[in-house]
């Protein structure tokens, strides 16, 4: 701000001044400014001057330096007239000066602490020419353009401008308001004559001018990039104001957070599940929406919030209303649905609802699933299934941790947020057929959750929170029992679902498995009917496996064909009526009447044609099933020398097995074929043995006979792997028969290990393997008599029809299989 009514212009002015060093920009003649002092010694020189003439010199430094001396500063600088000054508390002194006139240091008088100098004036070189005030003009007109578009120039600096009538003092007043360098600005203070002065003020203005230009390209490029989402935010903001107004929710955090906190404080958590709810809960409320754990964290609060964490109602459900609805969706299983009704019972006197587990074992189609279904309806709790088949990772059983990307709760987790209970039925289905691998084994994950001492704080990698699940009632079902690990098998009940008989399959049918295929393929119930010949002879000629799976799909195939031939028939006689009709020809305007009179009657529509009915009987059955799988005469008999019928148990349920044994010269031995397990060919080396010893001493076999000739054992379907401790008597009655020539009972099959002294050692399932014999039309089964304690679990239309012959040793299965 310029000044020239404080100090008078005819002032007398020392040539010896004490100098003070100014550490930013140089300060110009004629303005009128503050300046803080902080320097001891410069306090002390301001101090001086303003007990004196109060005039100072002010030098620009050339090096910035905490203790300046005379060589640090430049040669020119400027006389000013402290008018104020002001007492700071840190000991500096805030001092408002008058800058008069520039002068230059003449010759140093005190070098340091104070810096004094003898000084000469400098008058400017003055140019009344008419370039001189054009530059004025440009110079004042230039600036009103930068002052206008720059905020930081205030009205009062305008009109000092305006108001300053000397062209020199014009330049250094707009030198010491343009930010430029402070070495430029000293060198504008150096210069003496007016009109070089003005030219480089003018310069400097140009520069300035184009900054502000790039400024305000760069500032338009910005705010376009920035309006879209400027206004998005504005808008945004104008709808919470409007639903703050209405009392609606401000916005998606907000509500998710009062929604999580409502929830939360619902459940009434305690101990260290409200110490990290809560802590989540804050953490979530100050995360920012944008951030990347702000999803991670929300998705963990929708969880727990999602899962059923308050206590069970008490269990009611009514044993008969149970028992009903076994026994109008299952058929048959007396045993299973005993054991079922006896372990509801159980629960229901207890009034415990504490989980079981219960493990469903049998073939493929026994009915497993729909059993678990039914023991859910029965007890009236939701039901939630998954399979473990070929899981090799323990994180789909307990989760993910969170740290991972993509992380999940195990599918116990996941299931209890589906069923919203905290006593579902779960069924773990193929819980044999679980693999193991690097990232884990699911069968040891799963030891936790089926214990009922430890599945009360259950822990999934990704809750992170302990969880009862002791409530839930869990079912597994599995096809064997041998690759189930001990420690799992250990903590189940074991209900065994053997495979169906034919009789069994035929009413099954008839109850089920009819109806709901022609309910699947859009026919009528009195649209079709079976035989009960047709249906045995789809159960015993495509479908003799244990279960009904295929039973059903062979249904579906003949009801699938049958709606072919229905939909056939009935386009057939709208297509004939619509070809039977003669080309509509158009009627002239001048004989309408005649043409209307001459026209036919129009068409009645088409009776409804009557439903198609079909009568299944075992020919219609072979023309949409084609011929037989398993042919009438397919029963596999022994019906000559060295052949045997023995029977056996696979996943797939029980099954019977030819033992086929003959001979040739050659060198002595045994040769194997068949695919069979080393305990198969264990069991075939101990029947070689002992049918030799018997053939020898009972038989009067010569004993070079085996000398001379070389047996070979085979059994048939020799792609099929086979092994297991149950055909020794099988194959050793097969070998009898071949060395005395002579053909075993009719109809007669057999099972049971052979020891070394001939005694016959106990087998595993016998309720199995006799349907498997009810397949085959056997009517004797050879057993060891020590499973004869197993005969009364299966149920009496099983063994129909069938003799039992319990033996302890080999002599008896020969005098029943090979009687003298």
């Amino acid at each position: 701000m310029s000044d020239q009514s404080i100090v008078p212009i005819d002032q007398i002015l020392p040539n010896k001044l004490p100098l003070v060093a100014l550490m930013g920009r140089p300060i110009f003649p004629g303005i009128f400014t503050p300046i803080m002092i902080g320097n001891p010694v410069d306090v002390k020189v301001v101090d001086d001057a303003v007990a004196g003439d109060a005039l100072v010199g002010l030098v620009m430094l050339l090096n910035e330096t905490d203790t300046p001396a005379i060589g640090d500063l430049y040669k020119v600088g400027t006389v000013a007239k402290i008018v104020k000054k002001i007492n700071l508390p840190d000991g500096g002194v805030n001092i408002f000066i008058s800058t008069l006139k520039r002068f230059r240091v003449k010759k140093t008088l005190h070098p340091v602490n104070p810096i004094v100098a003898a000084v000469e004036y400098l008058e400017e070189e003055e140019d009344e020419t008419s370039e001189v005030k054009a530059l004025t003009r440009a110079l004042i007109s230039e600036m009103k353009q930068i002052s206008e578009n720059n905020p930081l120039f205030s009205e009062e600096m305008r009109l000092n401008m305006i108001n300053i009538d000397h062209p020199g003092k014009i330049a250094d007043f707009i030198a010491s308001i343009l930010n430029i360098d402070k070495a430029e600005q000293q060198k504008i203070l150096e210069i003496l004559n007016v009109r070089k002065r003005m030219e480089q003020v003018l310069v400097f203005i140009k520069k300035e001018q184009e900054l502000l230009r790039i400024q305000k390209k760069i500032q338009k490029e910005i705010n376009e990039k920035i309006e879209k989402s400027q206004r998005d935010y504005f808008l945004k903001e104008e709808l919470k104001a409007i639903k703050g107004e209405l009392g609606m929710t401000t916005d998606a955090k907000s509500s998710d957070y009062q929604r999580f906190k409502e929830k939360m404080e619902s459940f009434k958590f305690e101990g260290e599940i409200k110490e990290s709810v809560e802590q989540e809960l804050e953490k979530f409320n100050l995360m920012e929406p944008n951030s990347a754990e702000f999803i991670v964290t929300r998705n963990y609060l929708d969880m727990i919030a999602g899962l059923p964490w308050k206590d069970p109602e008490p269990e009611v459900f009514d044993l008969k209303n149970a028992q009903a609805i076994l026994e109008s969706e299952h058929y048959g299983l007396k045993d299973v649905k005993g054991r079922i009704m006896e372990y509801l019972a159980v629960r229901k006197l207890r009034k415990d609802t504490k989980g079981s587990i219960i493990c469903l074992v049998g073939p493929p189609g026994v009915g497993k699933t729909s059993v678990g279904k039914s023991i859910a309806r029965a007890m009236g709790k939701q039901f939630f299934r998954f399979s473990v088949g070929g899981m090799r990772d323990e994180a789909e059983i307990k989760g993910h941790r969170r740290t991972y990307i993509g992380a999940m709760p195990g599918k116990i987790i996941q299931g209890l947020k589906v069923v919203k209970a905290r006593d579902p039925v779960f069924m773990i289905d193929e819980i044999d057929k679980m693999g193991a691998s690097f990232q884990g084994d699911p069968a040891s994950a799963l030891l936790e959750v089926l214990d009922p001492e430890q599945n009360f704080a259950f822990r999934d990698h990704y809750l992170d929170l302990p969880f009862d699940i002791s409530h839930v009632f869990f079912i597994v079902t599995a096809n064997t029992l041998d690759t189930i690990p001990p420690p799992l098998l250990d903590r189940m009940e074991i209900i065994q679902l053997p495979g169906y008989i034919d009789a069994e399959k035929l009413e099954i049918a008839r109850r089920y498995l009819v109806p709901k295929s022609l309910e699947k393929n859009g026919l009528k119930k009195n649209q079709v009917k079976y035989t009960k010949d047709s249906l045995l002879h789809i159960a015993g000629a495509y479908a003799r496996e244990a279960g009904v799976r295929n039973f059903e799909k062979n249904l579906d195939k003949i009801h699938r064909k049958l709606a072919k031939q229905i939909v056939e028939s009935e386009e057939a006689p709208a297509s004939a009526t619509a070809a039977a009709l003669p080309p509509a020809k158009p009627a002239v305007p001048a004989a309408k009447e005649a043409a209307a009179q001459a026209a036919p009657p129009a068409a009645k529509p088409a009776a409804k044609q009557p439903l198609m009915q079909f009568t299944i009987d075992k020919k219609l059955i072979e023309k949409h099933l084609g011929k037989p799988i398993f042919p009438e005469g397919d029963i596999k008999r022994a019906d000559r020398p060295g052949m045997s019928v023995g029977l056996a148990w696979t996943s797939m349920g029980g099954d019977t097995l030819v033992i086929e044994a003959t001979s040739l010269p050659g060198k002595e031995g045994l040769t194997l074929t068949g695919k069979m397990g080393d305990t198969m060919k264990e069991s075939a080396a101990i029947a070689m043995t002992v049918a030799r010893k018997l053939a020898v001493e009972r038989y009067h076999v010569a004993q070079d006979w085996f000398d001379l000739n070389h047996i070979h054992l085979h059994i048939p379907e020799g792609a099929t792997p086979k092994d297991g401790p149950s055909a020794g008597i099988t194959m050793a009655t097969a070998l009898l028969s071949l060395l005395r020539e002579k053909i075993i009972t009719d109809k007669l099959v057999m099972t049971g290990e052979l020891s070394l002294t001939g005694q016959v050692l106990p087998i595993g399932g016998l309720k199995e393997k006799t349907i498997a014999a009810q397949r085959n039309k056997a009517r004797h089964i050879i057993m060891p008599k020590q499973n004869g304690r197993d005969l009364d679990d299966i149920p009496d239309y099983v063994k129909k029809g069938i003799e039992f012959h319990p033996v302890e040793r080999f002599e008896e299965v020969l005098a029943l299989a090979l009687p003298d």
